[in-house]
């Protein structure tokens, strides 16, 4: 029997198995950043040790930092003290460290692929629970605790049970205006938050063949959120176009080698998982979340379910139209809308900030709406500005915000207000998320965008055949 992606590159990171109990496992690339690192370092000090490869660990601030006014000092005390702690333990112990004002900084999901760090074969994981993006390049990447942090820092293993797989495969076309978060947030929809729970998953099929590599990421990034330990997608020519010349990337001879390996990647035929779930292209089009948890979601021209067709429980689902301000049958489309946010390490991408200026192009902002338009990092920043998107974006009435995780958790000043909703690219619209009793709608960039110009839920296709 032959092997699937995960297998191949799962196995070959052992480094001692454990009688009925957890692998070994070693691992490549461990980003860090000032959230749940703080209390691995102490762990470290406490115990007279130090961090084993500090070559492999990479340290950025991107939760506490500042969007406004990054070259003033930081007026939150906590997030300030957060953030010169990582500073000072990357300068303790060796590790490279992107801090606010460096041309590296960015959200950690991002700023790694864009260097190079994150490549097809490797081991990744972070104190971050979205480090699943990085599958989208044939790696094995998941969150990890705070004691596994230290564990990492301190002997570049983890002790991991191998989870079991599961592959989802779509075929066919995606329709005109549907991206990759569209069919991210389809398959929540149908698997539920729960539904890959103990899984890793492998996306396969014509769609994901299809997509570029931020899209790819996009889709990995939301694997969490029906409770897989990760997904990851085969690495090809799409992938090895991305990594080349990137800085961490290997280079001459180098890259020939890992070029040949990183082609063995991929799922034998005769391969076999534990589950599998095919849908087709053409089921899916643009979704909107309409309650507090990622598997709350419908396509645009549809309405609100009844709960007993919403696959949770009754009181649960109640609950959360209650929060929501919503009710069974009502449509999603045309709801008024306070806020949108364009960011995050699911779509902060250049490409989402493209996708975003296509909609807002010759129009304007709806007087209604408060937009935070805020890049996955300092190198999506300079894109932005380099391409002409920035004036597309100031002509149409919005301002860009300089790199972090922003809105997304709402761990800085950018909190959306209780009772408000906010149509927002981020990945989880739990209560509270993006602010006390803030309302989340999740959605793509192009459903963000046709927001901040009507000022409600609106259907992108409307407005991109108008342009």
């Amino acid at each position: 029997m032959g092997n699937t992606l995960f297998d191949k590159v799962w196995d070959s990171h052992v480094v001692r198995k454990i009688e009925d109990g957890p692998d070994v496992f070693f691992i490549d690339r461990h980003f860090i950043h000032e959230v749940t690192s703080p209390v691995a370092f102490l762990g470290l000090e406490n115990r007279g040790i130090g961090v084993k490869h500090p070559e492999r660990t990479f340290a950025t601030a991107d939760h506490n930092t500042p969007t406004i006014n990054q070259h003033l000092p930081v007026k939150d005390p906590l997030s300030a003290n957060q953030l010169e702690t990582l500073e000072r333990n990357a300068n303790k112990y060796g590790i490279r460290h992107w801090g606010l004002g460096d041309k590296n900084n960015g959200i950690v999901h991002v700023v790694g692929p864009e260097h190079g760090i994150t490549l097809p074969g490797a081991t990744i994981v972070c104190g971050d629970s979205h480090t699943s993006t990085h599958g989208a390049f044939g790696a094995i990447a998941f969150g990890i605790g705070t004691s596994e942090v230290e564990m990492v820092l301190s002997s570049q293993c983890i002790m991991q049970p191998k989870p079991k797989k599961m592959r989802i495969r779509i075929d066919g076309k995606l329709g005109f205006g549907v991206t990759p978060k569209d069919v991210a947030l389809f398959i929540i929809s149908k698997l539920t938050t729960a539904g890959a729970t103990g899984y890793f998953v492998e996306y396969a099929g014509e769609v994901f063949e299809d997509m570029s590599m931020e899209g790819r990421m996009t889709v990995c990034n939301l694997s969490i959120e029906m409770g897989a330990r990760g997904g990851m997608i085969a690495p090809d020519q799409t992938t090895y176009d991305y990594i080349k010349g990137r800085t961490f990337a290997p280079k001459g001879a180098e890259w020939d080698k890992a070029l040949a390996y990183w082609k063995t990647l991929k799922t034998d035929a005769d391969a076999e998982f534990d589950k599998e779930y095919t849908f087709s292209a053409d089921e899916i089009e643009p979704m909107i979340t309409f309650g507090t948890n990622p598997g709350m979601g419908i396509g645009i021209n549809k309405n609100i379910p009844e709960s007993e067709a919403s696959g949770g429980g009754k009181a649960s689902f109640e609950k959360s139209l209650n929060y929501m301000g919503f009710s069974e049958g009502e449509a999603m489309k045309d709801k008024k809308i306070d806020y949108v946010f364009l960011g995050s390490c699911t779509n902060g991408r250049i490409e989402d900030f493209r996708a975003f200026a296509s909609v807002v192009k010759g129009r304007k902002k709806a007087e209604n709406v408060t937009a935070w338009l805020v890049p996955g990092s300092h190198i999506v920043e300079e894109q932005i500005r380099k391409e002409g998107i920035l004036d597309i974006l100031q002509d149409a009435g919005f301002e860009l915000r300089q790199p972090g995780c922003s809105a997304c958790l709402a761990m800085n000043d950018d909190k959306v207000p209780a009772g408000k909703y906010a149509v927002s690219t981020s990945n989880r619209n739990f209560e509270g998320r993006q602010g006390p009793g803030s309302r989340t709608l999740l959605a793509s960039p192009l459903m963000a965008a046709a927001a901040a110009v009507t000022g409600k839920v609106t259907d992108p296709r409307e407005l991109i055949q108008n342009n």
